[in-house]
C-alpha cells in the first residue's frame, strides 16, 4: 500500500514539474510575440511618416525622382513581411532608401531648412529610436525563450509540445556599419 502512495507521490511530483515548465514555456514564448508586436506597432509610425517625408521632398527635389521611387518600393515591401526574418530584412532596404532620401536634403539647402521636413527628420529619428529599443527587447526575449526550451528538463519535450526555436531581430548586412568605430577628424 505505502508503495502505491510513493508511486502516485511521484507521479503528482512529475505531473506538477511538467505544469510548471510548459506554464514557463508559454509564458515566454508570449513574451517573444508581444515584444515582436512592439516592434511592429514602431514600424507602422514609421511607415506612416514616410508618405509626408516623400511628399515634402518631392517640393524640393522634383528631379531626384528615383530615390523617391526607391523609398516608397522599400516601405511597400516593408509594409507586407512577415516574420522576424522577412521584416528585418525589408527594413534594410528600407533604411538604405530612408538613408538615401535624408542625404539628398544636404544638396538642397531649402529642403534643410524647411520646418516640416526638420519635423518629420526629428521624428524619424525618435521613432528609429524606438525600434532600436524594441529591437533589443524582442532579442533579449527571443534569447530567454530560446534558451528556456533548450535547458534539461525541458528540452525533452518542448518539440514535441510545438515549441522550436525563434528566429532573433538580426541587422543583418548593415551590422558592419552599426558596428564600425566612427572616425573623429578634426
Amino acid at each position: 500500500m505505502s508503495t502505491g502512495w510513493i508511486v502516485l507521490g511521484v507521479i503528482v511530483v512529475i505531473a506538477v514539474f511538467l505544469f510548471m515548465t510548459y506554464n514557463q514555456l508559454v509564458a515566454l514564448r508570449q513574451r517573444v510575440d508581444q515584444a515582436f508586436a512592439d516592434i511592429d506597432v514602431q514600424l507602422k509610425q514609421r511607415h506612416d511618416l514616410i508618405p509626408n517625408l516623400v511628399e515634402t521632398v518631392k517640393g524640393y527635389a522634383s528631379h531626384e525622382r528615383g530615390t523617391l521611387d526607391d523609398v516608397i518600393k522599400a516601405r511597400n515591401s516593408a509594409m507586407q513581411a512577415q516574420g522576424p526574418g522577412q521584416v528585418s530584412a525589408a527594413e534594410q532596404q528600407l533604411s538604405g532608401a530612408l538613408g538615401r532620401l535624408i542625404a539628398l536634403s544636404e544638396a538642397y539647402p531649402d529642403l534643410k531648412a524647411n520646418t516640416n521636413f526638420q519635423q518629420l527628420q526629428s521624428e524619424l529619428s525618435d521613432i528609429e529610436n524606438k525600434i532600436a529599443a524594441a529591437r533589443r527587447f524582442f532579442n533579449n526575449a527571443v534569447s530567454e525563450y530560446n534558451t528556456g526550451i533548450q535547458q534539461l528538463p525541458a528540452a525533452l519535450f518542448a518539440g514535441a509540445l510545438g515549441f522550436h526555436a525563434k528566429q532573433f531581430f538580426d541587422l543583418g548586412e548593415t551590422r558592419t556599419q552599426v558596428e564600425a568605430v566612427p572616425s573623429v577628424k578634426f
